[in-house]
């Protein structure tokens, strides 16, 4: 069992504050800091250079991507770390088309994440033979399964809404017609059970700063099936996933296995900060944390639709179809979502109308779920969001 009062603890959350965005950027392990100064001052600061073997910085990627890989049930020896979600994405999206060459669709849905569509698109459009990114429902997604299909790109749980697809029918359909698989895992990984070897899942990617809390731009990780990782090319060919980088070769030959889709110097410091939240997850079973999830997040629909009825519920009210998040519609969603801000309780919002809320049990308890509801019913019943204060968009929503 997990004791998500001992997890609680290991976070710093500032005093007062309700954190309902850790679906955006988790908060700071308590132990983060110390494990940064140790490797600033006792790695980088005393053994310089020598620190890519004494201190085994080179191999950190594939020690951290197996910690990861326990969190979403991959095969030992299949996640790496590195660069970005973005370049991940492409990086399992070209190696997916290749292995297909005879087919032309990119199979994706309006809920993705526009980054991985811009993704598809400029891959496309780079390759220009044919390739077509097509864009279809959520909900019918698998009613767009045809022989055409090379691959599907479908973020596991939308953005917006916290709708959760099927991965294992989904991947169960599509490789019925011949096509590949890749899994974004961003609202998933650390927010509900994954099990990517059991599902059949051919690729996945993720990013870390969401739920598994490695602070503000750290590392994506790829997952690349056992089935295809000496077969799968890495469109970006970088010097780290050569099979022998320090031989400085003027030809690229690909690592052997996971090792391919490294590109370029590992984030040491990114990675150290991550080891620390990951502490945390050893801590944790993830069918504990998706029970308490649920339970969490079908109080929070409860409290807040007895209390703000002008809200419209976004996220699927079946537990089983739903992230670790839940999202309201409100028409003035934007000036809502400062207006609670203002008053301690952290969510962000989403372009056109959502104001959506990452329920994260590791540090979110039920008194958090009631106090925010009672401040979301005084902010929209007493029109407190109607402020122009509050309609003034920064930069980042």
């Amino acid at each position: 069992m997990t004791d998500f009062a001992a997890t609680r603890a290991r976070f710093r959350l500032p005093e007062g504050m309700i954190y309902l965005d850790g679906n955006s950027l988790g908060p700071l392990p308590v132990d983060a800091p110390a494990r940064l100064e140790t490797v600033m001052r006792d790695e980088w600061g005393e053994m310089l250079i020598t620190g890519w073997n004494r201190a085994g910085w080179m191999d950190r990627p594939r020690s951290v991507g197996d910690r990861i890989g326990r969190l979403i049930g991959a095969e030992r020896g299949h996640v790496v770390m590195g660069d970005t979600l973005s370049i991940k994405v492409y990086q399992a999206l070209a190696a997916a088309l290749e292995l297909r060459p005879d087919r032309r669709v990119i199979l994706s849905d309006s809920g993705n994440f526009p980054s991985d569509l811009y993704m598809a698109e400029g891959l496309a459009e780079m390759l220009g033979d044919g390739h077509e990114l097509r864009v279809v429902e959520p909900g019918t997604v698998a009613d767009h399964l045809t022989e055409e299909v090379a691959v599907t790109l479908i973020t596991e749980v939308d953005y917006r809404t916290g709708r959760l697809h099927d991965m294992a029918d989904l991947t169960r359909k599509a490789h019925a017609v011949g096509a590949l698989t890749v899994w974004d895992l961003a609202h998933t990984a650390g927010a509900t059970e994954v099990d990517v070897a059991g599902c059949g899942a051919d690729f996945a990617v993720g990013c870390t700063y969401k739920y598994l809390n490695g602070g503000p731009g750290a590392p994506a990780f790829i997952y690349v099936a056992p089935r295809h990782a000496d077969r799968a090319r890495p469109a970006l060919a970088g010097w780290l996933g050569h099979a022998a980088p320090f031989a400085f070769e003027e030809s690229y030959r690909p690592a052997p296995g996971i090792e391919r889709m490294r590109v370029g110097t590992p984030p040491v410091l990114a990675l150290a900060a991550l080891e620390a939240a990951l502490d945390v997850w050893d801590m944790t079973d993830m069918a504990a944390v998706r029970k308490r999830s649920l339970e969490l997040t079908g109080l929070f629909i409860e409290e807040v639709e007895a209390r703000c009825p002008e809200l419209v519920l976004a996220t699927p009210r079946a537990p089983a179809e739903r992230g670790s998040q839940v999202s309201f519609r409100f028409h003035e969603g934007y000036a809502a979502m400062q207006a609670l801000i203002a008053r301690g309780v952290i969510g962000d919002f989403r372009a056109p109308d959502i104001m959506r809320f990452g329920i994260t049990p590791l540090f979110i308890d039920e008194d958090d779920i009631r106090r925010a509801a009672g401040i979301m019913g005084e902010v929209i019943e007493d029109r407190l969001w109607d402020d122009p204060a509050y309609r003034e968009r920064g930069r980042v929503t």
